[in-house]
């Protein structure tokens, strides 16, 4: 298939296509009119960055989950590389999140103390 029914079968661009394959992360084949030319199994390498950039993986990220389906294993996360990769992110993740509650936490202290403050006085 060309590269705008892969595009249009993946819910993506053409521009993200050859953007992936400029990291190496897609390689297409050319025709002999140099036009570039893919397959099923590319069909799954795209889902499979796109589902993990969705959920905010970076695009280096994808890349063990890729080199995992080239393979030939059924799914991008069978590999120990993509498990590690798994980890990674789930750490950075809980980190984030320890983050966020410190500074919610912060942030409910001081509008506690500023309430306390603006109430009237009473007599």
């Amino acid at each position: 298939m060309r590269i705008g029914e892969l595009a249009q079968r993946c819910g993506t661009t053409t521009r993200a296509l050859r953007y992936y394959e400029s990291l190496g992360l897609l390689t297409a084949r050319r025709s002999a009119n140099g036009q570039r030319e893919y397959d099923e199994s590319d069909l799954r390498l795209v889902a499979q960055i796109r589902s993990l950039t969705d959920i905010g993986f970076a695009l280096e990220d994808t890349r063990p989950f890729v080199e995992c389906l080239r393979t030939g294993h059924a799914s991008g996360d069978a590999c120990p590389a993509s498990v590690a990769v798994y980890r990674r992110k789930l750490a950075e993740l809980e980190e984030f999140i320890g983050r966020l509650t410190a500074a919610r936490d912060r942030v409910r202290a001081q509008l506690d103390d500023a309430e306390r403050r603006s109430r009237p006085c009473k007599r």
